[in-house]
């Protein structure tokens, strides 16, 4: 038999430390630490460089999908490398005889009310000036060009490249203007400050140490195949400087995957690898001996993935994290929980049933720094959300990981849809780590490694759970729209939407097979 998260419920510890004591350092491989035990999936829909910049601020780890050219995973690589922190991520750059048609392009793709202009159109160009909607936003040629109404660089406030980020911000906020164009001493655009970037990092909780590279970059990694063709691909990753590489397949125990690790480990020996996917101490175990620096565990747990009903292949992903990480650590070697993450309870049964790290998709898809641009489906702002396994991503690429390219018939092993936007990760995951903290010091955990120890010596209790337990009293916020005027409501139906739509409160509602049972004066509603 085996169990999924919600099937397992772990019993409470002793508490003799406060939670923001608790230490959720862990290593992402052999030799990689990370501060934050999160991990982005690379998913076309989850992760290119913005995902893999926020991920490594915040002190966890961003993976680089593979559904994408050579050339294109290369410039998302580069991208991460040469961001430094403080900096607007992917500012929005144009050339001189760039016509304003594209400021109402980009207000409309991006919210973005301005662009810098250089000579090349592109950041390291000489900066020659900035135009912002009060510059255009009167012209109705939209033909003119952004050069003959952008603000010129000498009546712009710039910044040094060698100033500290510090000194940048303040410079920008006593100048009381909006952006602040950053230079070297050629005159070239290194990056973009603004006032509305600098308000958003005051508004959220402080990111803590960054994870970064050997130089001092920031941590990137990505997921190549396991064809010929990948291997070259790797090793131009690696010369760009790639700090680690998933073998990106959904079923990972195969002779191309040990293959691939076997040449990778020779000829790039300074990028870790990890392999995967594996749900089974055989499958982890051939891995393991091939060379791997990680593991990635799962197969068919995620939100949007349907390998286990299409193929009837798989393992509930608490009973495959808790079987692989015990065979792991004879090897020295941490493992990744891929799929099935769904909150921050989730990631303590994840890294206390063994896993090193959580690999999140869908809950990272949606965001801000989601790959995508937001559009509006019945009236909520969402983004594009798919499986890997979908049609939609097979049509670019991804069949593949299913060792399936070179079939006539493709055979979906996931889905696609939509999810709401969810705002920034870098505002999410501090929230989400204070939880897992939280988790931790009810189970009288200090530490990822002080909960293995209480694992293996047995003083850590857990139990499954019925399926009337996973229904007990939940918390939920929620506004019900408005009746329909034309459909008079009951009295009972009347006095149920009056408590619901009273001033702001919170409501505690408990699934009982879709029937009201009580209404309490005090608006607690049992469901």
């Amino acid at each position: 038999m085996c169990y999924t998260y919600d099937d397992v419920i772990f019993h409470p510890g002793h508490i003799n430390f406060a939670a923001d004591a608790v230490d959720l350092t862990t290593k992402l491989t052999k030799n990689i630490t990370i501060r934050t035990p999160i991990v982005s999936s690379p998913m076309d829909t989850v992760t290119e460089a913005d995902m893999a910049i926020a991920m490594a601020s915040v002190g966890g780890a961003g993976f680089l999908h593979y559904n994408m050219t050579g050339e294109e995973q290369i410039a998302n690589l580069k991208a991460v490398k040469a961001h430094r922190l403080g900096y607007v991520t992917r500012p929005e750059v144009c050339g001189p005889e760039t016509p304003l048609s594209f400021m109402d392009e980009l207000a409309t793709r991006r919210g973005f009310t301005s662009a810098v202009v250089t000579d090349t159109g592109n950041i390291g160009g000489k900066l020659l000036g900035l135009c912002a909607s009060r510059d255009s936003e009167l012209i109705s040629n939209r033909a003119t060009t952004v050069s003959s109404v952008m603000t010129p660089v000498k009546d712009l406030l710039t910044g040094n490249a060698d100033t500290d980020i510090e000194s940048l911000e303040q410079t920008l906020l006593s100048s009381k203007k909006g952006k602040l164009p950053i230079v070297n001493g050629k005159g070239e655009l290194v990056g973009l400050m603004t006032r509305s970037s600098i308000k958003d990092k005051m508004l959220r909780p402080p990111p803590g140490a960054p994870t970064l590279d050997k130089q001092g970059r920031l941590f990137c990694g990505a997921a190549v195949g396991t064809r010929e063709a990948d291997k070259a691909r790797a090793k131009a990753l690696a010369a760009e400087g790639l700090d680690a590489i998933i073998l990106d397949s959904s079923q990972g125990d195969s002779t191309y995957q040990i293959e691939m690790i076997q040449f990778l480990k020779k000829e790039v020996p300074g990028v870790e690898v990890i392999g995967g996917n594996v749900v089974t101490q055989a499958q982890a175990k051939r891995l393991l001996e091939a060379g791997a620096d990680g593991l990635r565990v799962g197969m068919g747990s995620g939100s949007i993935c349907t390998t286990q009903e299409v193929c009837a292949v798989g393992r509930g992903q608490a009973t495959a994290v808790y079987k692989c990480a015990r065979l792991a650590a004879q090897f020295g070697v941490p493992i990744l929980a891929d799929g099935g993450i769904q909150n921050s309870g989730h990631v303590v049964k994840a890294l206390t049933l063994g896993a090193s790290a959580a690999m999140c998709g869908s809950m990272f898809a949606g965001t801000t720094e989601a790959p995508g641009e937001y559009f509006y489906q019945d009236g909520v702002r969402v983004k594009k959300y798919r499986g890997m396994g979908s049609l939609d991503a097979m049509a670019k690429g991804s069949d593949t990981r299913y060792l399936s390219e070179s079939g006539h018939l493709k055979v979906a092993q996931g889905v696609s849809g939509t999810v709401k936007d969810k705002g920034s990760v870098c505002k999410m995951i501090p929230y989400l780590i204070h939880g897992v903290k939280q988790g931790f010091q009810d189970m009288g955990a200090k530490s990822n490694a002080h909960a293995t120890e209480l694992r293996e010596a047995g003083d850590m209790r857990m139990e499954t759970r019925t399926g009337a337990a996973q229904k007990e009293v939940r918390f939920f916020v929620f506004s019900p729209p408005a009746p329909p005027a034309c459909c008079p409501l009951s009295p009972l139906s009347n006095a149920l939407y009056n408590i619901l739509t009273s001033p702001p409160i919170h409501y505690y509602l408990q699934t009982h097979q879709g029937g009201v049972h009580d209404m309490h004066s005090y608006k607690k509603v049992l469901w």
